[in-house]
């Protein structure tokens, strides 16, 4: 069905067809934050190491960040609605898969490979249902019908924690499962609606492609195994460094490439840039904050699956309401308010939150949960919105992938980044503590990275096990670890706030005003915009 459609059909398949798509992509925001809720209890079935669940969950990040580009390219190129079901099977094939790992020394992975096809399905499908979305709405209706889209969709990334702490009390496998139900009425809707595809004939940058998840991958890789490798070591480096370089080979073979993956051009506009770059910063903190803080809810504050959903929520509060109030003041005033106000809200409610979190009580944090979320909510709708009206001649589906490419890899570094500087405080808080009560240096510090290993999936509950030294001390002291749990996390908390605040340094760079004439996939022009 084309913008044009004429008659009293027009209306209702639009309806239907953004509702299959917010179906579709409510699967992808689900999974960002489910998977964290259920950690402790995947760690403890299947004995996996604390590195080794961390990557289950950035392999998600990662592949989405790898495979953007090219999900909103291919959308271009074979049409949306292809897309979007091959993007949508790839997904829920993936999920049950994973909600089917067989436990032993296979199990961990198959869940990171089955992730990172989840991630891959997913990167097809957001650019994709977006680029469906512009499609069947007419200029006039456009604007609230893509409110709608990013607002429901953001908001569905709230439901993870609640709808993980539900199903887990049943079993930790329910949360790949019931993404099942809502891809099969993903694809019921999609049929319903009619919806043509639209193609370009152009061939696929396939070295671009190549390129560009080579240098994420490597990149993260580098990030992600620096506790183990140590970061004296030279294969840390060649990995972050290697990957950087990749990623700069991709730049520059993209801005002499005749059908680009991405188009570089579109940073040229200052305003995208600082978009893109306080989408960065921002992401460095929010998805990881659901994986962290979920494991310290349980750990620390010896919380349930369903408690530490619960303890989200004050986040989520702040996050909600401050969406909204961020919508307003981007179509009032443009987007450099909210990004300046949101960076700073939320830098202050993480630093505050950091202070909070050793005195190991829920109702002592939820205010500053809550500023931190506010803080969020103000930055992501208005800078993912402003950047793609900002974009040089570009598509919806194109520029969406570019931004949340950005999104992605932030989220993706931050989680390695952090997970990093958490197992390395940990571990040596733990050998401080043992070594305080009369273990030996060797044995306290094989202890404690077998604690440091086993902590996100040992909650409060399991103690360790055995007649040594060690573990005599760790059984007596669990009380302990838990504190040292919670002041390694002040210093994740804390590097969440330093991150906002380069946001903010970012977000004083933004040239500011409103876009004012028709975005560019209608025009062709760069946007002007209004003081």
């Amino acid at each position: 069905m084309s913008d044009r459609t004429p008659g009293r059909e027009a209306a209702p398949r639009q309806t239907l067809a953004l509702a299959a798509m917010l179906f579709a992509v409510a699967m992808t925001f689900i999974d960002q934050t489910i998977v964290a809720i259920a950690a402790p209890d995947i760690v403890h079935e299947l004995g996996l190491s604390s590195s080794g669940m961390q990557w289950v969950v950035n392999a998600y990040l990662l592949a989405l960040a790898a495979f953007f580009a090219l999900g909103g390219r291919l959308a271009d190129l074979l049409g949306p609605r292809r897309v979007v079901i091959a993007g949508t099977l790839v997904f829920v094939i993936s999920s049950v898969l994973c909600g089917c790992v067989p436990r032993g020394d296979f199990a961990q992975t198959w869940l990171i490979v089955f992730r990172a096809a989840q991630g891959l399905g997913a990167a097809l499908l957001f650019p994709a249902a977006l680029a469906v979305v512009v499609a069947v709405f007419p200029v006039e209706r456009r604007g609230r019908a893509l409110a709608l889209f990013f607002g429901l969709s953001g908001a569905l990334t709230a439901l993870g924690p609640l709808l993980g702490g539900w199903l887990t009390a049943w079993t930790w496998r329910a949360i790949f499962w019931v993404n099942v139900p809502v891809a099969i009425a993903a694809l019921v809707l999609t049929a319903l609606a009619h919806i043509a595809d639209r193609r370009r004939q152009e061939p696929l940058d396939v070295r671009g492609a190549v390129l560009i998840a080579a240098g994420m991958g490597l990149s993260v890789l580098g990030f992600q195994q620096a506790w183990s490798w140590g970061w004296d070591s030279a294969a840390t480096w060649i990995c972050v460094a290697g990957g950087l370089a990749v990623l700069v080979v991709f730049v520059r073979y993209e801005r002499r490439a005749r059908h680009p993956l991405v188009d570089i051009r579109v940073f040229r506009d200052r305003a995208f840039t600082v978009d893109a770059l306080v989408l960065f910063f921002a992401m460095l903190a929010f998805v990881p904050l659901f994986f962290f803080a979920s494991v310290y809810a349980q750990v620390s504050l010896s919380a349930s699956p369903n408690q530490a959903a619960l303890f989200l929520l004050y986040f989520f509060a702040g996050f909600a309401l401050a969406s909204q109030w961020g919508g307003r003041i981007l179509d009032r005033r443009g987007a450099r308010p909210a990004l300046k106000i949101g960076t700073v809200l939320g830098a202050v409610g993480f630093a505050l939150w950091a202070g909070k979190l050793t005195d190991l009580s829920m109702h002592d944090q939820w205010p500053y949960a809550a500023m931190a979320g506010a803080g969020i909510g103000l930055i992501l709708a208005p800078a993912s919105t402003d950047a793609v009206n900002r974009a040089i001649g570009a598509s919806y589906g194109e520029v969406t992938g570019i931004t949340q490419t950005v999104r992605n890899y932030a989220a993706s570094v931050g989680l390695a980044v952090f997970g990093t500087v958490l197992t390395h405080v940990t571990t040596d808080k733990v050998v401080h503590t043992l070594r305080s009560r009369g273990v030996p240096s060797d044995e306290a510090r094989d202890v404690a990275r077998q604690v440091t290993e086993a902590i996100t999936g040992s909650g409060d509950t399991r103690v360790p096990e055995g007649g040594g030294a060690g573990a005599t001390a760790m059984r007596d002291t669990m009380a302990a670890v838990r504190m040292d749990y919670a002041e390694a996390n002040q210093w994740v908390f804390y590097g969440m706030a330093i991150a906002l605040g380069i946001a903010y340094l970012c977000a004083l760079r933004h040239p500011g005003g409103r876009v004012t004439e028709s975005p560019p996939y209608e025009t062709g022009r760069t946007p002007s915009t209004a003081s």
